[in-house]
């Protein structure tokens, strides 16, 4: 299998988190990265550095506004106070319910507010780098899907799902399903199916599609009434204008049985075959192994074989983008089960 990685991903690199009111080490560190780098470089796979631009799809899944706040943040930062240059931002104030979103604020961390969905997603200073070197990295997975291979694999970081077209989020920067996604579309897909399978609902992929009929996408995640992201995922999104039929959230209770799981991935795919798109984008958020600190599914390592062999059985072109997966030190097996199950 053709493999991606991100060389710029270890710029971003945050000090720590706060994770349900603490201060805490960061759970998304560089370390994720590399372990699934040393796994596949063992397992005899070439790691390639992205040769696609991104920018043109960016502008296409993100907002323009957005993409401008992100890219000078920590320029933003330090020129407030250059020992800014040794501290982490984070958002103190969001635009909820009756207050206004479409009024840019002067104030930085009122901004960062306003682009943020929670308080758990740090900037660091080669933030942006890393990120639109990631979202490179995914269009260049697409872009070889687009050309004819049967199936790439994208390890990158930060993750994107959960980044919307105006949001940070979830250690979520840009998001790279959807730059793949538009890529395909770009270079010759009519349909394209995302499919995510992460603990964590793809609230960002989903909002970025909602409204269109050119992607269908279906995730499997914790149920949202007790996992973050909380305020989407739920069965009854379905889409809207266009977009109507084109969403299926398969929630799951947390602490459900891998069966369960494994009922709800082959509802999804055939899901995906009756929308029988050109082809698959795969969020692959492997947080769903029994190991993982901040989720709680049961996956072995094994199961992620098994889940590589159902999507193959699904015949699709597809490219699968890394999101999730927190037991960094098995990330790396648990990726190259699913590449061995993919190509086996």
């Amino acid at each position: 299998m053709i493999c991606f990685h991100n060389p710029l991903h270890h710029l971003h690199a945050p000090r720590h988190e706060f994770f349900r009111g603490n201060r805490v080490d960061c759970f998304e560190k560089p370390l994720r990265a590399g372990y699934v780098e040393q796994a596949l470089a063992q397992g005899g796979y070439t790691l390639l550095k992205p040769d696609a631009d991104s920018a043109a799809l960016l502008a296409k899944v993100h907002d323009q506004r957005y993409l401008r706040f992100l890219k000078t943040a920590w320029e933003q930062w330090v020129a407030l106070d250059p020992a800014n240059a040794h501290a982490q931002p984070f958002p103190s104030v969001w635009p909820v319910r009756t207050l206004r979103s479409d009024v840019e604020p002067a104030n930085f961390i009122a901004k960062l507010g306003l682009y943020s969905m929670d308080n758990g997603t740090p900037l660091a200073e080669g933030t942006w780098d890393a990120a639109k070197a990631g979202a490179d990295a995914a269009a260049s997975a697409a872009m070889r899907i687009a050309k004819g291979a049967p199936a790439a694999f994208c390890c990158t970081r930060p993750p994107g799902h959960h980044a919307g077209p105006d949001f940070m989020g979830g250690y979520c920067f840009l998001n790279n399903a959807a730059v793949a996604a538009q890529a395909l579309l770009d270079h010759g897909a009519n349909r394209v199916a995302v499919l995510d399978v992460d603990y964590h609902h793809g609230n960002g992929t989903q909002s970025i599609f909602y409204g269109r009929s050119d992607v269908l996408f279906v995730s499997i995640h914790g149920d949202p009434l007790t996992e973050y992201p909380f305020f989407l995922g739920h069965a009854e999104e379905q889409g809207e204008g266009d977009g109507f039929g084109f969403n299926l959230n398969l929630p799951l209770p947390a602490g459900s049985a891998v069966e369960k799981w494994f009922e709800a991935l082959d509802t999804a795919c055939s899901r995906i075959t009756q929308y029988a798109p050109d082809a698959l984008v795969v969020s692959l958020g492997l947080d769903t192994f029994a190991g993982d600190p901040i989720s709680q599914f049961a996956l072995t390592t094994a199961d992620f074989f098994r889940l590589g062999r159902r999507l193959a059985a699904l015949k699709l072109r597809t490219a699968l983008i890394l999101e999730g997966g927190y037991a960094a030190a098995e990330l790396g097996a648990n990726a190259l089960q699913v590449i061995r199950g993919f190509e086996g």
